[in-house]
């Protein structure tokens, strides 16, 4: 089975020969797609639902990999010993519930060598927690699908420190490598923030001044990383 772009961009960043936790798996397409390629030897794939593990067991068991991909039914990175394994995949969540998992089971979360996750909202939160809490941002990466960009933020053990607010949404590593995408992706950013203005604008309430103002002053960042990208 042929992955999607924001899964297959996911697996780019697997250090070959590691051992992976891919939590949430869903279908568990990543798990077997790391073991067919050589690029994990052992994968544990997990989900907080029976019902979506299911789906897992049927799709393992035909491609006859239960020698190597090991299911799971659990919540986040409770399924796992510390130490067990090196790489975790936490993908297709949100930025807050993502910072949960990670702070829930820090006995598990301080024993990870790598982190590879895929918020779906919240990248913001996401980054302000992991630069709080002892992580260091090594690499990030975008992957589209149809009109929808997919961050990629690839995690170790460290410190980061972030010059500017706006780099916990358009993330600093995308910048450094200017990555193809980032233009289309500030423009996605800036359209979301343009929107929200227009209806506050609409609204015409004393209330909403301090928002409005707040997203003049955030188009004006994007802008701003525009021009560096562009200039350096």
């Amino acid at each position: 089975m042929d992955l999607s772009n924001r899964l297959l961009e996911i697996t780019k960043f697997v250090p070959k020969g590691s051992v992976v936790a891919d939590i949430g798996t869903d279908h568990g397409y990543i798990p077997v797609y790391l073991v067919e390629k050589e690029i994990s030897e052992r994968v544990i794939a997990s989900d907080i639902s029976p019902a979506s593990l299911e789906k897992t067991v049927e799709y393992v068991n035909r491609m006859k990999l239960q020698d190597k991909i090991q299911t799971r039914v659990g919540d986040g990175l409770k399924v796992l010993k510390p130490a067990e394994v090196d790489t975790v995949i936490i993908a297709g969540m949100g930025g807050i519930l993502i910072s949960n998992i990670l702070e829930e089971s820090r006995e598990v979360t301080d024993t990870i060598d790598t982190f590879i996750l895929q918020p779906m909202v919240a990248s913001y939160e996401l980054r302000k927690y992991l630069t709080a809490n002892g992580f260091k941002i090594v690499e990030e990466s975008l992957a589209k699908e149809g009109r929808r960009l997919y961050e990629i933020i690839i995690v170790k053990r460290g410190e980061e420190i972030i010059a500017k607010d706006i780099y916990y949404e358009i993330g600093p590593r995308l910048i450094e490598k200017k990555h193809p995408l980032l233009k289309d992706f500030i423009a996605w950013k800036k359209q979301e923030v343009e929107d929200i203005i227009r209806k506050l604008e609409e609204a015409s309430i004393e209330r909403v001044r301090d928002r409005y103002e707040d997203m003049k002053k955030k188009i004006a960042e994007y802008e701003e990383v525009e021009r560096k990208i562009e200039g350096s």
